[in-house]
């Protein structure tokens, strides 16, 4: 098993990885299938079906709108928002699409993007399905695509393939664990950091410069969101008349530091804001980092955020060994179990942004792989059975709130393992499985559909 640190961290857009990032990249991929079809030259209309927590929460999440941008051609990570704005206008009245290697396709985004609430798809509970149709009606080009949390985006046929490892390519990994119990193994027998072993295994398939390099590029990503966070006020789009906080919970947090006048407990207000900055930002629709998913994109920033405006000793020369050894957690929840708030609940996204979090500031504090570990454990278990469930389908209501819960909780669990010695009783493999586990059971009513939790519990006005 290996993914990419950049699998893990991918630079794109509000408000959600799996409902606006994984869309649009959805619609891209079928453009490029469409292109490689001989039948692409009959195709007149293009049309696509949401499916599942896709249908029921898309147009909270804007997946109609992510849909359009990705058959204008648009990518999350290279995207110009003023540009692409242009573009769905011009759309909205031409109803045209007009790309390079295709003909003329009509594309209406109100009539052309079907909401069926319906059962979901088997492969997963965000499905949908693009169509190239000819003068006819008649579906000439199809495919089914999964959006599977974090951006990450299957076909129909990949998500049923048999999941088994090639022997030549793991073996071209220096350390290919697949779970926590090998990772620990493989970090006392060379003795190296979970950090160093996630390099020498991205330096694989490029320069281990390169990559130093890409992670000061994300790390950069990250902490611009936070600072455009604090800097905007006013409303959130979607119509729950949200305020945007971080700007004022900022500016009283920098007015009591210069009186003295904190208390201790202020600390846990410097985290939450730092991820309220962050997840305000992703709810406008903004450039954000999935770490791992868009809902909680605010967590691993803002600790840190924390350790290098809070921490004694912080040396920002360790940002990139905290982004790597959070990846590398990331990477074994999402293998063995889920990171997508409709497949799992919200402890699949923010419960394993806490572990994430929690992992990387104890290995820049000093913790041994064992505390590595003990700390992704502590703040995954203490998550477990969290729901998903976005008032209006809005990331906005609990999601914002909850990152900045969920990176106090993250700096706790750090704080514990640095105490012990890094044995105990419950295996991060053991907990990463519960949370699989209660996944499967949760009901789909609290998982990212809306349809129960604090949904359907709002305040009478």
């Amino acid at each position: 098993m290996f993914l990419s640190v950049f699998d893990i961290f991918k630079i794109g857009i509000g408000p959600s990885s799996s409902h606006t990032m994984g869309p649009m990249t959805a619609a891209g991929w079928f453009l490029d299938l469409l292109r490689q079809s001989p039948a692409a030259q009959d195709a007149v209309r293009v049309r696509c079906i949401l499916h599942g927590s896709l249908a029921f929460t898309g147009r909270g999440h804007a997946t109609d709108r992510s849909i359009a941008l990705g058959l204008l051609g648009w990518r999350p990570a290279d995207i110009d928002l003023d540009e692409a704005e242009r573009q769905l206008a011009l759309l909205s009245q031409e109803k045209m699409l007009r790309l390079d290697g295709l003909p003329p396709l009509f594309f209406d985004p109100n009539e052309d993007i079907v909401f069926d609430y319906g059962p979901a798809l088997s492969g997963h509970a965000n499905g949908l399905i693009f169509n190239a149709l000819d003068k006819t009606d008649k579906p000439i080009v199809s495919e089914t695509y999964y959006s599977i949390g974090g951006g990450f985006i299957v076909t129909a046929a990949e998500r049923t393939a048999p999941q088994t490892k090639v022997a030549e390519e793991v073996a071209t990994w220096p350390f290919p664990f697949d779970n926590a119990a090998s990772m620990l193994r493989m970090a006392e027998a060379s003795g190296l950091s979970i950090a160093a072993m996630k390099l020498q295994n991205e330096a694989v398939s490029q320069d281990a410069g390169q990559v130093q390099s890409d992670l000061s590029r994300i790390w950069r990503a990250m902490n611009d969101c936070i600072e455009r966070g604090l800097a905007q006020e006013g409303e959130l789009p979607g119509g729950l008349h949200v305020k945007r906080r971080a700007r004022h919970i900022h500016a009283q947090l920098v007015a009591e530091k210069r009186s003295n006048l904190s208390q201790p407990h202020t600390v846990s207000d410097w985290l939450s804001v730092y991820a309220m900055a962050v997840n305000e930002e992703n709810a406008a629709g903004g450039k954000v980092v999935t770490s791992p998913t868009n809902g909680a994109a605010g967590v691993v920033p803002a600790v840190l955020r924390y350790y290098l405006d809070h921490c004694t000793g912080a040396d920002p020369e360790r940002i990139n060994d905290f982004l790597l050894t959070a990846a590398a957690i990331g990477g074994l929840i999402k293998h063995n179990a889920s990171i997508s708030g409709a497949e799992a609940g919200c402890q699949g996204e923010v419960g394993s942004a806490a572990a994430m979090a929690a992992a990387g500031l104890c290995a820049v504090l000093g913790g041994t792989p064992g505390q590595v570990e003990n700390a992704a454990e502590i703040a995954l278990e203490h998550h477990l059975g969290m729901t998903c469930d976005p008032v209006a389908g809005l990331v906005q209501v609990p999601c914002i709130e909850r990152n900045g819960i969920g990176a106090t909780k993250a700096v706790a669990a750090a704080s514990l393992a640095l105490r012990g010695d890094g044995s105990h009783f419950m295996p991060l493999d053991n907990c990463i499985e519960a949370m699989r586990q209660t996944g499967e059971e949760m009901s789909a009513k609290f998982k990212e559909t809306s349809l129960g939790g604090l949904a359907v519990n709002l305040p009478e006005c």
